[in-house]
């Protein structure tokens, strides 16, 4: 029995592995375990190992290379279409394993232990801010509930509360007890978010510092430590992606188009891939774009163009498009940002 690819189809406790020889055939079924997935790599001779890039896919495929096999993660949305009907367990290692064998087929990269931690903590950070925001509105809906409306704004509420809090400062007529000791714990809850968030942004303004990548990333306007971090995290040095333009549609970040009267038109973005990422992109292309459209560049030239035809979100989200592409060729050359000067007219 010689297998030259098995396709496993993960799961939390239960795997499902194809094994297809030289010609194509399937010459093994069999549902194991996660460790007995590892045993069964050890047994066999080197061959390509097949999985969908999932939870547990890049700790097992590190495990899998050290014995010396060819690991090949895909996007589960690329091996749909390989599945055949009467969907099972085994039906989709098999489809795995297909797809693997197909010559356009686009692999994810395995990531390495600092870009898994990197991305744990960037998760652990949007859930604290999540909770943060949660009882944000939750202290504003008490307060409202007893008649006490604050400016909006995070910065408002907090000096709202301080005074509020203040015990020299009489509480407000409305408020009961209870109610006040509510609020009081509501704020310490808020203060504790708020020094863990900070904590996080700190560790990744390090991180950024000390990995040369982010480092060159942070280099171009709009990208901070977050967003560097968070990319370098993802994609590594961009080798996955032929282009930058592949980057920014991994992303989401490119137009859909429809054809009117023959005629093409750009509708909004295809909205497609990592959220997170593509959040930050966005607020960091919006946070650019004053100083950006305002500098004597290239880019400071198309921005100005763009602003006068189009509405200012849009303009936005075609930056953070372009820093997408940019961020790639960074990655890909190695070197830092450096804005190309726009020449002047001549009279």
């Amino acid at each position: 029995m010689a297998i030259t690819v098995l396709g496993i189809d993960l799961g939390k406790n239960s795997c499902s592995v194809a094994g297809f020889d030289e010609t194509g055939r399937v010459v093994l079924r069999r549902r194991l375990t996660r460790d007995g997935v590892v045993r069964l790599g050890a047994k066999l001779p080197a061959c390509t190992m097949a999985m969908e890039a999932c939870c547990g896919a890049h700790h097992l495929g590190h495990v899998l290379r050290e014995q010396g096999h060819e690991v090949r993660l895909m996007s589960p949305e690329y091996v749909q279409p390989y599945v055949k009907a009467q969907k099972n367990d085994e039906r989709d290692a098999e489809a795995i394993a297909e797809a693997a064998t197909r010559p356009t087929m686009r692999f994810v990269e395995l990531k390495s232990e600092a870009q898994l931690d990197a991305q744990i903590l960037h998760r652990a950070r949007t859930r604290l801010v999540g909770q943060r925001t949660a009882l944000i509105n939750q202290l504003r809906a008490v307060l409202l509930e007893r008649g006490i409306v604050v400016a909006k704004g995070r910065q408002q509420l907090e000096r709202f509360l301080t005074e509020m809090l203040d015990p020299a400062i009489e509480p407000p007529s409305t408020l009961s007890p209870r109610t006040r000791l509510l609020i009081e714990d509501m704020r310490l809850e808020w203060g504790e978010l708020d020094r863990r968030i900070a904590a996080l942004t700190t560790e990744f303004v390090a991180r950024a510092r000390e990995d040369q990548a982010a480092r060159r990333l942070v280099s171009i306007p709009g990208f901070g430590a977050l967003n560097a971090t968070a990319l370098v995290a993802a994609i590594g040095t961009g080798e996955t992606f032929r282009s930058g333009r592949d980057l920014a549609a991994w992303l989401g970040l490119v137009p859909r188009q429809a054809t009117t009267g023959g005629k093409p038109r750009l509708l909004g973005i295809t909205k497609r891939g990592n959220t997170y990422l593509r959040t930050l992109l966005i607020h960091g292309a919006r946070a650019a774009l004053p100083s950006l459209s305002a500098g004597q560049t290239l880019i400071g030239e198309w921005l100005r163009g763009l602003v006068g035809r189009a509405h200012k979100n849009k303009v936005v989200v075609a930056l953070a498009g372009k820093l997408a592409r940019i961020a790639w060729a960074v990655l890909r050359s190695g070197e830092g940002y450096a804005a190309r000067v726009s020449q002047p007219v001549a009279a």
